[in-house]
């Protein structure tokens, strides 16, 4: 497959462990994953990371909910490496558009990852604010939006070719639930998919025979039964 897979987490001894074993082609962490991680220190933990991992993106997002502090705080994160990513989220939390200021980051020769997108409207505002000399990811959040009862292959392959017709932008398959959503986002030409540990650590199952994946499930009913100690006809 063609698509290129981050791993999304903020447990910076994970991270340099997956880094090592060379599985991933680049890395993403939000609040959070930090929160979860238990990070204390956002910039010794974005440093820490920087030197463990310095020839793949990695994104670290903009804590602020003010454009203009969101702004000193993106100029900051970006020149602590030229590997990094800065997420900006599509809105602040009061649904403000971040489209101003990523125009004027983006014309600071700022790399951005536009993250929380969840539509094709939004694709379109964000990715007429690019500049042409910068690296751009669009991260969509696929996965929350089929927890809505929407199919997001559509809107993920509209927003491919889209993406694809401006030059150093890239579509980032965001939120991913289960293995099979590589598949999706390989076939609605994604980028870039990002998956979390559970995800990354499943992927030893890709391309098992399903006949013998059938037997292992009863084999592990069968175990788990087993170890229970039930007795149904001892018991009626």
């Amino acid at each position: 497959m063609s698509i290129k897979i981050f791993a999304d987490g903020a447990d910076i001894n994970r991270m340099k462990e997956i880094y090592n074993q060379g599985l991933v082609a680049g890395f993403t962490t939000n609040p959070s994953l930090m929160k979860k991680a238990g990070v204390t220190n956002y910039l010794s933990f974005v440093k820490e990371a920087v030197q463990a991992i310095p020839n793949l993106p990695l994104s670290f997002e903009v804590f602020s909910d003010d454009f203009g502090t969101m702004e000193k705080e993106a100029e900051a994160l970006a020149e602590i490496s030229e590997n990094i990513m800065v997420k900006i989220p599509i809105t602040n939390s009061k649904g403000e558009s971040s489209v101003p200021t990523i125009m004027r980051l983006s014309r600071k020769g700022i790399n951005l990852n536009v993250t929380a997108v969840f539509t094709f409207a939004q694709v379109m505002h964000v990715i007429r604010a690019f500049s042409e000399d910068t690296h751009n990811y669009i991260s969509i959040f696929a996965g929350r939006i089929a927890n809505t009862g929407v199919d997001p292959e559509p809107i993920m392959a509209a927003c491919a070719a889209v993406c694809h017709s401006y030059p150093g932008v890239e579509l980032l398959w965001a939120s991913s639930r289960e293995i099979f959503n590589i598949v999706q986002a390989e076939r609605c030409n994604c980028d870039i998919i990002t998956v979390t540990d559970n995800i990354l650590n499943g992927l030893n199952l890709w391309g098992k025979d399903l006949k013998q994946y059938s037997l292992e499930t009863v084999q592990t009913f069968l175990k788990d039964s087993q170890n229970l100690g039930f007795s149904i006809l001892d018991e009626i």
